[in-house]
């Protein structure tokens, strides 16, 4: 058995979230209490980052310095939010693509969704550890710089991993050190919700593309030369299978909507404040990596979704294509008639859509090739 949501489930239940509703009412409002701390922790690090952006506005390359993560700060605020309010319909829809896995006993169709479900893992597994190690890095690097101060035996200056001013002396001891423990609880709550809730979406979106995929397989492969009411069971089932498929879709569209809006409003605002980084720093070799390599992880975010989506409508579609190339004409007009409804249907693409935007490749390469428009803008600028 894969365990398609295995990762997953370890960041939640890190975070507190076990999906158990027979619990006493003092411990569920216990929890509730946790969640919300949490919830709050990540809100209260947007004051001293948009401090940080006004004690500098003066300097425009630190002022954005401090944007850009304020937008991350923001995002996850976004999905910590929309887990906490819709988390029940999260889990529901865990737990019943599991089921239909399990149901699902024909080889050929168990076969797709298995390939489909390691996709999903090693898709998850190559986000997770990419966001896991741009936390790591975030960390570490204040830490370094420190230690690379005492081996040169130079002047030590102490940096937070993150571009944050307190009202406080946090550049001294005690200080420093409560507030290098205070960023690093809030990397930890932005990496395992990150991992958590954008592992879902692709391993939502792949599972039910494996699913398409195994209902155009039983239409294909049907030659519909059996008796009638063996014909009508199997037309019927397919009927059902679909429309539980889109049903699933439809708690995908609706949980991810308001993430899916932030992710895409937020990615194309960081990208305008990365390019200026990384254009502004050119010449600084270090520091122009840096900005590179956070770029690379927020457009990794952005595909996660727009591939999710986009593999997700051209499947629906499909799902009509297998009715056109099946064995239709072997069936008598009810049974057409029966199946020519599923293929109505599949004409209705399955969108992915928050706000105005739409999660789909195409929107991806429009943020991609603004980020060369802004890029040739600010070279010509400068």
């Amino acid at each position: 058995m894969i365990d398609l949501f295995a990762r997953q489930r370890q960041c939640l239940l890190l975070m507190g979230h076990d999906f158990l509703r027979d619990k006493s009412q003092l411990f569920q409002k216990w929890h509730n209490i946790k969640y919300v701390s949490v919830l709050l922790l990540v809100v209260s690090a947007q004051w001293p980052m948009m401090n940080y952006t006004i004690y500098n506005i003066d300097d425009l390359q630190l002022a954005t310095a401090s944007l850009s993560i304020s937008f991350t700060n923001v995002l996850t605020v976004i999905k910590i939010t929309t887990f906490l309010f819709y988390k029940w319909r999260f889990g529901g829809l865990m737990k019943k693509l599991e089921a239909m896995f399990n149901e699902l006993q024909e080889p050929e169709s168990k076969k797709v969704l298995k390939t489909s479900n390691r996709t999903a893992i090693t898709l998850v597994k190559i986000y997770g550890n990419s966001v896991g190690l741009t936390g790591l890095y975030f960390m570490l690097t204040p830490i370094l710089k420190i230690m690379w101060s005492k081996i040169q035996k130079s002047e030590l200056q102490l940096e937070l991993p993150m571009p944050m001013r307190f009202s406080f002396d946090f550049e001294s001891s005690p200080g420093y050190e409560i507030c290098y423990i205070y960023t690093g609880l809030i990397t930890l709550v932005v990496v395992m919700y990150a991992t958590a809730i954008d592992g879902l979406f692709i391993s939502f979106t792949i599972n039910l593309v494996g699913h398409l995929k195994a209902l155009q397989h039983f239409i294909q492969s049907n030659r519909f030369e059996r008796h009638d009411a063996e014909i009508h069971k199997e037309i019927s089932f397919y009927i059902r299978y679909h429309n539980l498929i889109l049903h699933l879709y439809e708690e995908v569209r609706q949980i991810y909507s308001p993430i899916v809006f932030g992710q895409f409003l937020i990615t194309s605002l960081q990208v305008c404040v990365i390019v200026y980084q990384m254009v502004t720093h050119i010449n600084t070799f270090l520091v122009f990596v840096i900005n590179c390599t956070f770029l690379l992880s927020i457009l990794l975010q952005l595909f996660i979704y727009s591939y999710g989506g986009e593999i997700l409508k051209n499947e629906s579609l499909m799902v009509g294509i297998s009715v056109q190339l099946s064995n239709w004409y072997n069936l008598k007009p009810t049974y057409r008639r029966m199946l020519w409804l599923l293929l109505m249907r599949s004409q209705r693409e399955a969108i992915i859509r928050g706000g105005f935007y739409e999660a789909s490749l195409a929107n991806f390469m429009t943020i991609l090739k603004a980020a060369m428009s802004y890029i040739t803008l600010i070279q010509s600028i400068e």
